[in-house]
């Protein structure tokens, strides 16, 4: 069979390691593109004159030698800069010539390494000769390295799916218990490691039917997830690490100066958490093994011993080790653990051959038996023969059979010596490594398997999200339109901004809580994140539109990577009220207070309060104790947490965490323990002359006097509780800060907690380089008050919500679409809210109208079309009109009117 032709560079060319073994292991020829070499060939690059010298001799063999060889012409090819034609010629010649054994290569040294590569092609160095961009290749691009790491990581690719389709095998050899392995699924509280899950998901799905597990216990099966789990995720970072190690370049300046060389520790690195998984998956499979051949009484001790050594010894992993030798022991261990499955595979398969052996050998005596006593006890037999049955899992089946093919000789019920079992073994490494082309065929029917059952597996939210039914959207409807009339009868402009901005716009905004910004990939040279809230992106809005005063709402969703609970979601809604520019001392303040009680009061959910303090009240608090001031962001986030926590724990937080003494901590408590109505609190704290001495909290008290007269008259500072522990721990907020806080409960969630924050933050917009403009505005977490919505619903019998708005439904008793199409269009033409339904059951008809409590029903049956009219149905009275076709319209409006009323 011909080989085929991998073109080594090109436009929009990349090299993989699957090319690279290919290549080295003589499957394919490797060409360097036209294009490619003319350019190289037009070069005017000149010889080095550099002395080169030979040190360290070193020999790889054949295949390491040749995957090297196509990296370094990768390298050369796209670093192009001081390289000429001669050298990827030399190399292409080499890895294309016959014979292709490579092992006299020298990649001690760079002379070492052109000498020898001359002289396999029948040439002299000193004819050919090298520039300093070569040597520079040469020198810097661990070409090696990657050369190896790349049969590496095309042979452990395979290995992990030949990994799982052999332990399933023996999982059924041994009759494992598998509950533990095919239940360790994704346990919804975050912790779970997604590989395991996949594992456990695909052996579920591989051993489905299976009549032969469920039996015997072992540590060896129900660590599968855990040990195939960590190859998979060891194998995906030397695939994804190898994969760009293989396309870059080395950037050589017009100067002949390196700019982005790198080196091998990055590599090694990720290989040698490889090694270590790979040792964890030759032990596991070992184990598997050994529980088989016992099951079958074979004797592999020998066996056993020699690769247990040999995993045993492991890799060294000392500094001092040459990283080529690192790799070459990889991969000798990979081919270890090849060899232990295939023993793993083979007495797997015996195993379960002899089981179907005696299987029908019983039904052969059972036959027999039936014979002699001519019916006898049929049915008896037949119910024993039944039990006994050898019914292996979907999956497995068709894993044996792909297996079974490739081995040679028959393993029958026994097996004396090991001759057979060893040329099984034999067949299976050979067919476990990626040079073979059937292997290819056998990972793909793997895969599909696994695949073709996502179909039947429930897909899945990501934690911390949620769908909304049409109930849940049709409360959602109310109260946002509730929200949204509230916001303009204040005169507030809509805006919307994007859901992802600058990850710059949005760092140093958050404090502690940046922690929790949602980044984004890389795309074309931006680093962006989700938003973290709608207040910053306002912020940005306004600093980069120059804008000086602006009134504004919001209604979107933010994103938070925070560990999703009850009542606490990675995506959810905020409604924003914020008012930026000057106006009259506290006017804006007492304003988005009072937004906020309006948009609680006429949501209608049940008793709440407003928690209020001022943040420059809370730093002279801070300062009067004795805090350092650039510790007072970091002391808030603490005290912050006194509504979740005592005030014990967060003592214990401010002294051992952020170094408080605990004289300073216990001073801090004494104060932000003071919470009462507004105004009674607010006397008293103006008689306590150390407040009022301070200069940062004298001011906050003065806001609060206005603030608090403004709600008095505007009757609804009853809502509000003044409490100094409030600290509302987000770096930019600089005067009055609140928090809504629902006081009921509901069955879903006992203590739903903060419902709506908000606060003064006149710095934040000057932060984007601009002038600054003075802000405050308030933020309703509507998800909360969705939770508490639904619940009062599902409380109350008396109270439903439709999910629709349709007022008429058109019921054409037949199969006439044509009649339903002009009466709804001539009903959607007067705006009246319409569906039609078109159906011979009568039955139909009035299910739909009751399910979706439509108060109207237009209904057209042969009797109305022949008198050329309409029958009109009021729901809830259970009367029915008849009026004339043209009258239908005016009819149902007229209707609809009284029923308003």
């Amino acid at each position: 069979m011909a080989k085929k032709t991998i073109t080594i560079g090109g436009k929009g060319s990349s090299l993989t390691s699957s090319s690279v073994y290919s290549i080295a292991n003589g499957l394919s020829q490797v060409n360097i593109d036209s294009s490619i070499l003319e350019k190289l060939s037009s070069s005017k690059s000149s010889l080095s004159k550099k002395t080169l010298t030979v040190s360290n001799p070193r020999f790889l063999t054949n295949i390491e030698a040749r995957a090297s060889l196509v990296v370094l012409l990768n390298k050369l090819i796209i670093t192009q800069h001081g390289i000429r034609s001669a050298l990827p010629i030399l190399i292409t010649d080499a890895l294309n010539g016959g014979p292709f054994a490579l092992e006299s290569l020298d990649f001690g040294s760079v002379l070492g390494f052109l000498d020898t590569l001359c002289k396999v092609n029948g040439k002299r160095f000193d004819d050919v000769g090298v520039t300093d961009g070569e040597i520079i290749v040469l020198e810097e691009s661990c070409y090696a390295l990657d050369g190896i790491c790349a049969l590496l990581d095309c042979c452990s690719s395979s290995l992990s799916t030949v990994a799982d389709a052999v332990a399933s095998l023996s999982c059924e050899a041994s009759s494992a218990d598998v509950s533990a392995l095919v239940n360790s699924l994704d346990s919804g509280d975050g912790f779970s490691v997604k590989d395991e899950v996949a594992v456990a998901s695909d052996f579920k799905v591989l051993l489905t039917g299976s009549k032969l597990v469920g039996k015997n216990g072992s540590k060896a099966v129900s660590e599968i997830p855990e040990v195939h789990g960590s190859f998979r995720e060891s194998v995906k970072q030397v695939h994804s690490t190898t994969r760009v190690k293989l396309n870059s370049s080395v950037r050589i300046g017009k100067d002949g100066s390196l700019s982005n060389v790198r080196g091998g520790k990055q590599l090694v690195k990720t290989v040698s958490s490889l090694a270590a998984s790979l040792v964890h998956l030759g032990e596991s499979s070992l184990c598997r093994a050994q529980l088989v051949a016992r099951c079958q009484e074979v004797d592999i001790h020998s066996e056993v011993l020699e690769m247990s050594g040999t995993l045993k010894n492991g890799i060294n992993l000392s500094s001092e080790v040459n990283y080529i030798s690192l790799f070459h022991e990889i991969n000798r261990l990979v081919a270890t653990v090849r060899k232990i499955l295939a023993w793993e595979g083979a007495l797997a398969i015996l195993s379960l051959d002899s089981m179907e052996s005696k299987e029908n050998a019983q039904e052969v005596q059972v036959v027999s038996s039936n014979v002699e006593t001519k019916k006898g006890n049929t049915n008896a037999d037949k119910k024993s023969q039944k039990k006994k049955k050898v019914v292996l899992g979907k999956g497995t089946a068709v894993i044996k059979q792909l297996l079974k093919g490739r081995l040679n000789g028959e393993g029958g019920d026994t097996i004396e010596n090991l001759a057979v079992l060893n040329e099984w073994v034999r067949d299976l490494c050979l067919f476990f490594e990626p040079k073979d082309q059937e292997l290819d065929t056998f990972l793909k029917k793997v895969k599909e398997m696994v695949e073709s059952n996502e179909s039947r597996r429930l897909p899945k939210l990501p934690k911390g999200t949620r769908d909304f039914a049409k109930e849940q959207m049709a409360i959602r409807g109310k109260a946002f339109k509730i929200i949204e009339e509230v916001f303009k009868r204040h005169g507030a402009m809509a805006l919307d901004t994007p859901a992802f901005e600058l990850r710059e716009t949005l760092m140093g905004k958050y404090g502690e809580d940046s922690k929790l910004v949602y980044d984004l990939a890389d795309q074309g040279g931006e680093l962006c994140s989700l938003r973290y809230d709608l207040t910053v992106p306002f912020a940005r809005y306004v600093a980069m539109n120059g804008i000086t005063s602006f009134k504004r709402y919001q209604i979107a969703k933010v994103y938070r990577r925070d560990n999703p609970s009850k009542g606490r979601y990675r995506e959810f809604y905020q409604c924003d009220f914020d008012i930026a520019g000057q106006y009259e001392t506290m006017g804006p303040d007492f304003e988005v207070v009072k937004v906020l009680t309006e948009l609680l009061d006429e949501l209608n959910i049940g008793d709440y309060e407003i928690k209020l303090n001022h943040r420059k009240l809370l730093d002279g608090m801070l300062e009067i104790c004795g805090v350092p001031p650039e510790k007072f962001r970091t002391i808030c986030s603490s005290i912050d947490k006194l509504d979740k926590q005592s005030f014990e724990t967060i003592k214990k937080e401010m002294v051992e965490e952020k170094g408080l003494t605990a004289e300073v901590a216990d001073k801090i408590g004494t104060l932000v323990k003071k919470r009462g109505p507004p105004l009674e609190l607010l006397s008293e704290l103006k008689k306590d002359s150390q407040f009022l001495e301070n200069n940062g909290s004298s001011l906050a008290l003065k806001d609060l006097e206005i603030l608090f007269e403004a709600l008095e008259k505007s009757k609804c500072i009853h809502r509000v509780v003044f409490d100094s522990s409030l600290a509302r721990g987000l770096d930019y907020y600089t005067g009055v800060i609140f928090e809504a806080v629902f006081k009921g409960t509901t069955q879903a969630f006992p203590q739903v907690g903060s419902i709506a924050a908000g606060g003064r933050y006149d710095n934040l917009i000057g932060m984007f380089g601009t002038k600054q403009v003075p802000a405050v505005g308030a933020s309703l977490g509507i998800e909360r008050v969705f939770n508490i919505m639904e619940q009062q619903l599902e409380n109350d019998a008396n109270q439903s919500i439709r999910a629709t708005e349709t007022e008429v439904l058109v019921s054409i008793f037949g199969e006439d679409l044509g009649q339903a199409a002009e009466l709804a269009s001539e009903l959607w033409g007067a705006k009246i809210k319409t569906e039609y339904l078109v159906n011979k059951r009568v039955a139909k008809h009035m299910d739909r109208a009751k399910e979706s409590r439509i108060p109207l029903m237009v209904i057209v049956g042969d009797q109305e079309r022949r008198a050329n009219q309409v029958r009109i149905k009021d729901m809830q009275a259970n009367t029915e009109e008849l009026v004339d076709r043209d009258s239908v319209v005016e009819e149902v409006r007229r209707r609809l009117n009284l029923m308003s009323l």
